[in-house]
């Protein structure tokens, strides 16, 4: 599997059809967006985690035990 890395012509190409596409006026609302949905997916992410360990520290202390 290849990774592909964007350099800063492709950045830039990128803002400007962003900015021609919602406008200058709406950048802020679709970061605030793009953060809100980022910092939700972080939260559930850490929570599957938490139970995992959780889990995995029951099943050890019922092995023990």
């Amino acid at each position: 599997m290849e990774v592909v890395m964007f350099g800063y012509q492709e950045m830039i190409i990128v803002f400007l059809i962003v900015l021609l596409l919602f406008g200058g006026s709406k950048i802020p609302d679709l970061a605030k967006g793009i953060g809100k949905g980022i910092r939700e997916f972080n939260k559930a992410k850490d929570g599957i985690r938490d139970a995992i360990e959780k889990d995995v520290s029951v099943d050890e202390i019922s092995k023990k035990g």
